[in-house]
């Protein structure tokens, strides 16, 4: 085929011989591969196409020249929109429906649909909320949550307490523990409805990341700006993503098509809202056990933070390198700025404001 259309080897084909191969053959193509292909057309202005863009295409690899060129044709979709397809089983609904919901061009709802395959499927959040979640506290702890009146509820290895911030894996194993069966039904039931979804579409490595920056950035929070207090539950993650998904659906708003949107962001709220309010409410709350306090709620504001500056960046730029991004470095400086801070704040800061910090466990 590369021979007889570039007989040059340029690595080039002209738009015009591309037509006509599209004439010929656009029968056995899939529509939305099809209508892709038409689109690069239109938008190229050089009067060629690459010959690797059209097998990224056709191999479901796209590189970020051939989406750029796409972006920047300026066209505008002939065929019908994913929404209005018909006869779709539930699974190509499901995967439609989470495309609506995350994606706001039409050109990548399209991609997104035509190339996902469930492989490898949400791993990540399935695995972290369930597994890590219920399996530890259920067979370990033998008990699903322990209450903050529970003898138990400091004398365990995975909370952050701040006689004990030495311990380093203690600001990650923190989110295992929650401070209530409420705390942990409103974080499980955001972590899936939210998490699930975006890794679908922008993978386990991108939402790992922004789940874990969001968690790091959790307890150093506390460690520099509640410094006498514990924390416990996956808020500072759970927040990261939801505030990174509600941000972008309002940074695209007239892009993002997806059912009931308004609502959905006014039932994301009024949880977070409630789930954080209480969490004030419960560290100002005279402490079972004094003069240890109540957990922080400062690991909200620190995942809310990594949200809507890292998680942005991450879920706007849909298949782009990241590394590409200016502001992406920007961020991503500021973030690793923090945390050093935050760690030589814990290794000088204590000793030098002489705090009186509550007994360890």
């Amino acid at each position: 085929l590369l021979s007889q259309f570039d007989p040059d080897n340029t690595g080039y084909i002209s738009t015009e011989k591309f037509r006509s191969l599209l004439q010929r053959h656009g029968s056995e193509l899939d529509p939305h591969k099809l209508e892709v292909l038409l689109a690069l057309a239109d938008s190229n202005s050089e009067g060629r196409i690459c010959y690797q863009d059209f097998v990224n295409l056709m191999s479901n690899k796209r590189s970020n020249s051939f989406r750029q060129a796409i972006l920047q044709g300026n066209r505008r979709l002939c065929s019908k929109a994913l929404l209005e397809e018909t006869g779709l089983s539930l699974s190509q609904r499901l995967i439609r429906h989470v495309a609506y919901e995350t994606l706001p061009r039409e050109i990548d709802r399209k991609w997104y649909y035509d190339s996902y395959t469930c492989c490898p499927p949400p791993w990540f959040m399935i695995t972290i909320t369930l597994v890590a979640f219920f399996l530890y506290n259920g067979v370990v702890l033998d008990r699903f949550v322990l209450q903050v009146t529970h003898p138990l509820y400091l004398k365990n290895t995975l909370l952050y307490h701040p006689q004990l911030r030495a311990q380093a894996w203690r600001y990650l194993t923190y989110i295992f523990m929650h401070a209530g069966i409420e705390h942990l039904g409103l974080n499980v039931v955001l972590q899936l409805l939210v998490g699930v979804p975006l890794e679908m579409v922008h993978g386990a490595a991108r939402i790992s990341f922004v789940y874990v920056a969001g968690v790091v950035a959790g307890s150093l929070a506390v460690s520099v700006a509640d410094m006498t207090a514990p924390v416990v539950g996956s808020s500072g993650g759970v927040y990261a993503l939801v505030s990174a998904h509600l941000a972008n659906i309002v940074m695209n708003w007239s892009g993002m098509k997806c059912q009931f949107k308004l609502l959905r962001m006014a039932v994301a709220l009024i949880c977070m809202s409630f789930e954080f309010g209480r969490a004030v409410w419960l560290r100002f709350h005279p402490s079972t056990y004094p003069p240890c306090p109540h957990p922080s709620f400062m690991a909200h504001l620190g995942g809310v933070m990594v949200g809507i500056t890292l998680g942005v960046i991450v879920l706007r730029n849909y298949e782009q390198r990241l590394q590409d991004q200016t502001l992406w470095w920007i961020f991503l400086s500021i973030y690793v700025i923090f945390v050093l801070f935050a760690i030589f704040w814990n290794i000088f800061a204590y000793s030098l404001l002489d705090l009186k910090l509550p007994p360890p466990p």
